[in-house]
Parts: C-alpha cells; sequence; structure tokens
C-alpha cells in the first residue's frame, strides 16, 4: 500500500482523539464522589460508562491478537452490573487500562510488519484496520456523550473554558 505510512497516522490519531475531544482531556478533573452518580435520564454511571469503553476496547484488542479468542455476549458482557459501584481505586485502575489498552492497539498499528488490511485468522472475515476503526469510533462517540454528561451532571471544572 502506497500511503501506508499515512494510514497509519490517521488510525492512531483517530484512537488518540487528534480530531475531537481525547479521553484525557474528557477525564481529566473528574470528581471521585460523582463516579458513582446517575445523570438524569440515563441508566448507568460515569465509571459505568468508562468501564463500558474499556470492556470493549480491550475485546477487540484480545479478537486481533488472540487466536483462542472467545466472543462476549452482547450487552450483558459489555457493560458492568447496573449496580456496580467503583471505588476511586478502581476509577483508576479502568483509566489505566484504557491507556495501556489503547497503547497496545497503537504498537500493532505502527508495527511495520502487521498488514492491517489481512483478514483475522479466526475471526469471520474482520481485518485488523476493521477493528482499529470500529474501536475508534465507539470511543470517540462514548467520549463524546461521557462529556456531556459532564455538562449536565456539572463536573467540569469551574474554570474550563472550552
Amino acid at each position: 500500500m502506497e500511503n501506508n505510512h499515512k494510514l497509519r497516522e490517521i488510525l492512531v490519531n483517530l484512537l488518540v482523539g487528534v480530531t475531537h475531544m481525547s479521553f484525557e482531556e474528557a477525564i481529566a478533573d473528574y470528581p471521585f464522589k460523582s463516579i458513582n452518580n446517575y445523570p438524569p435520564n440515563v441508566i448507568y454511571t460515569p465509571w459505568q460508562l468508562l468501564e463500558h469503553i474499556r470492556i470493549n476496547q480491550n475485546d477487540i484488542l484480545d479478537f486481533i491478537t488472540n487466536p483462542k479468542y472467545q466472543e462476549k455476549n452482547w450487552p450483558d458482557d459489555y457493560w458492568p452490573k447496573r449496580d456496580k459501584m467503583a471505588t476511586p481505586k478502581e476509577w483508576g485502575e479502568t483509566i489505566k487500562q484504557i491507556i495501556s489498552d489503547r497503547n497496545k492497539l497503537i504498537a500493532i498499528i505502527h508495527d511495520p510488519k502487521v498488514d492491517l488490511n489481512k483478514k483475522i485468522e479466526w475471526g469471520d472475515g474482520q481485518t485488523i484496520i476493521e477493528e482499529i476503526l470500529k474501536t475508534a469510533d465507539h470511543t470517540s462517540y462514548h467520549i463524546g456523550e461521557f462529556g456531556i454528561l459532564r455538562q449536565i451532571m456539572n463536573t467540569w471544572p469551574k474554570d474550563r473554558t472550552a
């Protein structure tokens, strides 16, 4: 592929949120006291939303890299239980895992030996690029949602200008 380097750069930018709000910006200075609060008319908490992002991203990473991948059940395996409340430690672990798994996906993208168009042998015709794009799309959607929940819940720092 002639423009392989540029394609890889674009994929990384999509994962890290260059064109939209980044994950790090969305979660910055989030007050621990609000991680388990349910916003009005929403059936999940901010932590549950982040945990959903983590589970989905980790599942796609596992699918791309693990020949013994086991498919999860939708939606039960992709969301924490509705009554599950996180501790500040669990909040931090969710965030660390999202960033760690994202970095593993970025390493796959940067690896020149990885053919992004290659079908995943244990899949049903999916390619690595397709799975990376699914992850970027899913994550950016929910990061935007998280930002809106912050507005609704009034959890942005008071001095935030954008």
